[in-house]
């Protein structure tokens, strides 16, 4: 099967292809295509960038236009775990499919769920959704689902991870039972083997290259940050970014960082060096998402800076780098992540920053690929010297001088028995005077008008009654 014809697809849908460029068909795409059009469940196991999401969008899409619907409810669900897959499906849709044949509902988070609804009320024959907005709606009365025949569930092993598996059971219990079920993964391992039998019926299983084997046509290489004081160690790994940058003169890239804090920083910086980077990740409204994802396919942004929700179904026309700024935890996001680049035949290239803490899983990493990551050659000369007063520096820092030896008090130890001795008190001046002392020298003092007299009727008041400090003896009976 060396074209598309020969998998059984309509004249229509391959002159469809021809117009896009597409000739040959991958080896995922010759194996899953025929046992679509059969009718069969498919169990498909692939590495990403090998044409997964064509492999089930063009049989779904000669299925659905050769049978015409009979109601305005759904025929298709595909399900995807994170938006970025989501639109790249709309994307193989509206690229492949015959312009007005098919219609289709996009259902996700990030966006407005009362223009979502509006828009199922209308009718389509596909519902690209994923699965917690699906089910909200779904719960809500605003989606019928006895006309579903075909469900896909693309990316099964990132669904377990981000715990979208509770509501694909409540999803997949509401459909029809008579339905032809499609489970494509880009990692195969006993929990999705397991989670097959849960949904699929007789599946027949495809496995094109071995799980989590990362690509021939990409250079991978590993860049060790030189040690750096604590409160350093973040700006040196920025600056060995940008030395990076400039030495391999990369005028395009994506950026992956684990956390989304990082995320925003390494975008701050890019700014201050004058580049135009955008930014992904979970806290972005979708528009703003799919609007930097747009502007850097379009070249108008150079540098993509995302988290791991951009690690999976970003399809970049000749991207050549991709950069690891944080080495992922977990060692099957380092083949996702890499696998943005060096797809269709091209070329690529992947850096993997790498600290002290980080060698634990760069060896799971090497494990996985099954063989070991060259180091890259960077001049580190231009890097700022670390601060003098720091335990990485080769001079080390002046003792603090103190005029009394550590651990000894100035003070004299009291005797027993006695009141501690801490030198003269300081003589801050006669004490004010109070009481009749204070009456007598008013007395002294001419009368001013409306001021109170000491005297009256030139006996000498009662201290109680001159100074507001005195209180008036009680009587003795």
């Amino acid at each position: 099967m060396e074209n598309f014809v020969d998998l059984g697809l309509s004249p229509e849908i391959t002159s469809m292809l021809e117009k896009v460029g597409y000739k040959q068909p991958t080896q995922v795409q010759k194996e899953c295509i025929p046992l679509i059009l059969r009718g069969s469940d498919v169990l498909a196991c692939a590495p990403t960038g090998t044409g997964k999401t064509a492999a089930f969008c063009l049989p779904l899409i000669d299925i659905l236009t050769s049978s015409p619907a009979k109601a305005r409810m759904p025929r298709a669900l595909i399900l995807e775990p994170t938006r970025e897959l989501a639109f790249q499906v709309v994307e193989n849709l509206e690229k492949y499919s015959p312009k007005g044949a098919l219609s289709y509902v996009l259902i996700m988070g990030g966006e407005s769920a009362y223009k979502q609804q509006k828009l199922l009320n209308r009718g389509a024959d596909i519902i690209i959704a994923t699965p917690g907005r699906f089910l909200d709606l779904y719960e809500a009365g605003h989606i019928i689902l006895t006309q579903t025949k075909f469900v896909v569930i693309d990316e099964a092993d990132r669904m377990m991870d981000m715990g979208f598996i509770p509501d694909v059971r409540k999803i997949t219990k509401a459909l029809p039972p008579l339905r032809q079920t499609l489970l494509f993964s880009a990692t195969m391992d006993k929990s999705v083997e397991k989670l097959s039998q849960e949904f699929l019926s007789n599946p027949k299983q495809v496995r094109v290259a071995a799980p989590s084997a990362s690509a021939e046509l990409i250079d991978q290489y590993v860049i060790h940050v030189p040690r750096a004081p604590r409160e350093q160690q973040a700006q040196r790994k920025r600056d060995v970014l940008r030395l990076l940058i400039e030495q391999e003169k990369i005028k395009s890239a994506i950026i992956f960082c684990n956390r989304k804090c990082d995320v925003d920083m390494v975008y701050k910086f890019l700014i201050r060096l004058g580049h135009t980077p955008g930014l992904i990740h979970g806290d972005l409204t979708q528009s703003k998402r799919h609007g930097y994802l747009e502007k850097f396919k379009r070249k108008e942004v150079d540098f993509l800076i995302a988290s791991n929700v951009a690690a999976r179904g970003l399809h970049v026309d000749d991207l050549a780098y991709v950069i690891n700024y944080d080495i992922p935890n977990y060692s099957e996001d380092y083949v996702h992540r890499i696998g943005r680049t060096g797809r269709a035949g091209q070329k690529g290239k992947a850096f993997t920053l790498v600290t002290d803490k980080d060698q634990e899983f760069l060896d799971k990493i090497v494990r996985l690929i099954k063989k070991p990551i060259p180091v890259a050659k960077l001049n580190f000369d231009e890097l700022p010297a670390p601060e003098k007063n720091s335990r990485f520096s080769q001079e080390a820092p002046e003792k603090p001088t103190r005029d009394r030896p550590y651990g000894k008090s100035t003070r004299p130890k009291p005797s027993f028995g006695s009141k501690p001795s801490y030198g003269p008190k300081p003589n801050h001046g006669p004490k004010p005077a109070h009481g009749p002392k204070v009456a007598q020298e008013k007395s002294d003092r001419p009368a001013q008008e409306g001021s109170a007299h000491p005297k009256k009727d030139g006996k000498t008041l009662p201290p109680w009654k001159v100074s507001p400090f005195k209180k008036r003896p009680k009587k003795k009976f």
